[in-house]
């Protein structure tokens, strides 16, 4: 795990150029023809970066983005209407049933079929329109990393480009050099306060709610410690009856017009005497994890990155083998 995380800012680098020109002709097909609307079809960890692509298509193009049941054509063997829509489909592997068969429906319902995939010759692969390759080379841990960074900057590209957003696109490019810096940010506080844990909220809001649902996952599946995630709005209804002091929190916020109600929900969760970590910015009388600065579509990748060295690390501080997690299976065959 943790020297796959570590090959991400490369695969980022490598990927951006590999996928240049063919996320240009697609991005002028989108321009010329705009689809009614987005609809996101992923499990996992693709499916929280499927989470940030609903944020970031909605804020910086205004079309509607909606995430896809497979459920409903796998299980329940109906075919929504999706004509007229992009389907955008994100699966390090390709092959999951479920995935497949819902993706196939909307194929034959109508939608344009774009495949954000690291196995190239996997069967989503095959059923495309237009495939965007992760490029992220073997993934030998359970727990996919640099997959993950890459499914995020495959969507950054998209976005920056279908949007012509050029302060976007630079921001993007000088993305590798921050994933490698923040891989190497100080982030062990975090391993001796969460070392004794056994349960904890991770919080996130517009594009670091999906960040905070993959840190979930991974304390779950690699450091067997429960996590559920939330955006910091939900959290102020029923689930903040559970906090009480020394109750753990990890927050996620970039710079954007969400971090006001991120970090004041984060000074609120202090002064009750919560045990709260901040990742993003700095809140006194909180954990402050280091971060670094960047356009605010990026520095969800960067917190990732960060989050990831320290989850492996975390998990070994636990006992437990983050490439092994116990019952799980790198390719998870849904039906």
């Amino acid at each position: 795990m943790h020297d796959e995380a570590a090959q991400a800012p490369a695969v980022v680098r490598t990927q951006l150029a590999a996928n240049a020109e063919r996320i240009a002709r697609l991005a002028e097909r989108l321009r010329r023809s705009p689809p009614r609307a987005v609809v996101t079809c992923a499990r996992g960890s693709s499916d929280h970066a499927a989470t940030f692509a609903r944020y970031l298509i909605e804020t910086r193009l205004g079309i509607l983005t909606a995430s896809a049941a497979p459920s409903v054509s796998s299980v329940y063997d109906v075919a929504p209407d999706l004509a007229g829509t992009v389907v955008l489909a994100i699966s390090q592997s390709g092959a999951s049933p479920d995935l497949l068969s819902a993706v196939s429906r909307a194929r034959s319902g109508g939608a344009r079929v774009v495949a954000l995939v690291n196995a190239e010759s996997s069967p989503l692969a095959q059923l495309a329109d237009d495939l965007l390759p992760l490029g992220a080379g073997p993934e030998l841990s359970v727990a996919a990393t640099k997959s993950y960074i890459a499914s995020l900057a495959a969507i950054v590209q998209l976005v920056a480009a279908w949007a012509e957003d050029i302060e976007l696109g630079a921001a993007l490019a000088a993305a590798p050099q921050q994933l490698a810096r923040a891989f190497e940010l100080d982030w062990s506080v975090a391993i001796a306060r969460l070392k004794p844990a056994s349960n904890l909220y991770v919080i996130g809001r517009g594009l670091g709610l999906g960040i905070a649902q993959e840190a979930a996952l991974k304390f779950k599946e690699t450091c067997g410690l429960h996590a559920e995630a939330l955006s910091a709005a939900e959290l102020r209804h029923g689930p903040m009856a559970l906090v009480r002091a020394h109750f753990p929190l990890l927050l996620f916020t970039q710079d954007d017009e969400s971090r006001p109600g991120v970090t004041q929900l984060a000074s609120e969760l202090a002064t009750r005497g919560a045990d709260v970590l901040v990742a993003g910015a700095d809140v006194p009388g909180t954990t402050v994890l280091p971060s670094l600065a960047a356009h605010p579509a990026i520095e969800p990748l960067l917190l990732a990155q960060s989050f990831y060295a320290m989850a492996n690390a975390l998990s070994l501080a636990r006992g437990r083998d983050p490439d092994r997690p116990p019952h799980l299976s790198k390719v998870t065959e849904t039906v």
